[in-house]
């Protein structure tokens, strides 16, 4: 079965290249990660050339299918998960890069997340990045804080990260990490902070952010001009809104003096992890937020 649910359109010859995950749902916040994975399909040009089945991954009545207009009629379009090849950089710093950019599946997630791994072992995958983005306070005036952890020991030390203490719910994120682990593929997670006061508002920040932390990470330049642009607009338009309110307004000004205090330091990863968990426990108590995801 595994072999019909990944469709391959022939695997491209790629030399140790990257693989870096984003899945649009509970791990996604703001849209943080699945904006900053699509960019960076635009940006190098990605191609596609394999996609994993979604009819035994997806509860359709949780996860609809959707109609959309073509020319001579209509069609249905299924929650995809699309995997995307691009070489990228130039000269002795090129390398190759796969993304994996869908919507987190419904069902049967330890075959999902064997699919990926099967496949990154096929095409001698080095490393496995995933993108995540989670609701916490702070000011969308303010760069998006990013946090990163490893499961691998050796890569843990190599790039200065702490292995993450969060217990609790996890997403197909979390999954797909344990599987790179039993797998033996190096992985490491990158999550974006995401101003929970706008929650239902694509966050360009929390995009640029995950993208440059991969840029330091890859050691590979990104050019994020556009997200830049639409950071200034982000922030236009969200601090429009926010002077609306006054009781909004005075929870950021309090956001923004607890940064100043910091010295613009950024929150640990446990500190993030506090306030997924304090998420999760209002969403428990049935408050009507968006999907987060596991610091």
């Amino acid at each position: 079965m595994g072999e019909e649910e990944l469709r391959t359109e022939g695997l491209p010859e790629l030399d140790k290249p990257v693989m870096v995950c984003a899945f649009r749902g509970w791990n996604d916040g703001g849209q943080g990660a699945s904006l900053a994975c699509s960019y960076l399909a635009r940006a190098w040009h990605a191609e596609k050339f394999a996609d994993i089945d979604p009819e035994n991954f997806f509860d359709f009545q949780m996860t609809r299918p959707t109609v959309a207009r073509v020319a001579g009629g209509r069609r249905i379009e299924w929650p995809e998960n699309s995997f995307q090849h691009a070489r990228v950089g130039s000269g002795k710093g090129a390398r190759d890069a796969v993304l994996l950019l869908g919507t987190e599946p419904s069902l049967r997630w330890r075959s999902f997340t064997g699919l990926v791994t099967r496949l990154a072992g096929e095409m001698g995958v080095s490393m496995v990045v995933t993108l995540g983005s989670l609701l916490a306070d702070v000011p969308h005036t303010r760069p998006a804080p990013v946090t990163a952890s490893a499961t691998d020991p050796e890569l843990l030390e190599q790039l200065g990260l702490s292995p993450s203490r969060y217990e609790g719910p996890t997403g197909v994120v979390g999954v797909l990490l344990e599987a790179c682990r039993e797998a033996g593929i190096p992985s490491v997670s990158l999550w974006a902070a995401v101003p929970h006061y706008v929650q239902l508002t694509p966050s360009p920040r929390a995009a640029k952010a995950l993208c440059d932390r991969l840029a330091g990470l890859l050691d590979l330049p990104i050019d994020t001009t556009e997200l830049d642009e639409a950071s200034e607009a982000y922030i236009q338009q969200v601090s429009e809104a926010v002077a609306s309110d006054e009781e909004t307004a005075a929870y950021v000004d309090e956001l923004e003096s607890r940064v100043e205090e910091l010295d613009d330091d950024l929150p640990s990863g446990d500190s993030l992890a506090a306030e997924l968990t304090r998420y999760l426990r209002e969403r428990e108590q049935g408050d009507d937020l968006p999907p987060a995801a596991d610091g």
